[in-house]
């Protein structure tokens, strides 16, 4: 969702607004996938059911449920595309998602991470 402003920006003839974190996916569009950028990672964070923080890099896709603190599965979304599989004892690849996972996350004042329900206690 987040490219979206670059190639909208792409389509209109003007240049990106400085400090977006945006890629144009017009090549693709356009049906020249070898023109594409791609980004390095991809990442996201959800403040729902305790909140999660996911990371896709390559073939790999990491989940941390709670944020920050809670154990990081890890899927090879290639051969596992119904991630069936945690492959955490992958250590050092779990150690570079955690480490993406904590360069890409940024406090924002709107989006408070929730703090851990002790377990067995329902959110009211």
């Amino acid at each position: 969702f987040g490219d979206l402003m670059a190639t909208a920006c792409d389509l209109a003839g003007v240049a990106v607004p400085p400090g977006t974190d945006s890629i144009s996916f017009l090549p693709t569009l356009r049906g020249r996938p070898q023109d594409q950028k791609k980004h390095e990672y991809l990442y996201w964070e959800f403040y729902e059911r305790g909140s999660a923080q996911a990371v896709r890099w390559g073939n790999w896709k990491a989940v941390r449920k709670p944020m920050f603190s809670g154990p990081i599965e890890l899927y090879d979304v290639a051969r596992d595309p119904g991630e069936k599989y945690d492959l955490s004892r992958k250590t050092e690849i779990v150690n570079r998602m955690r480490a993406l996972m904590n360069q890409a996350h940024v406090e924002h004042p709107n989006w408070k991470v929730p703090a851990p329900q002790p377990a067995g206690e329902k959110k009211r």
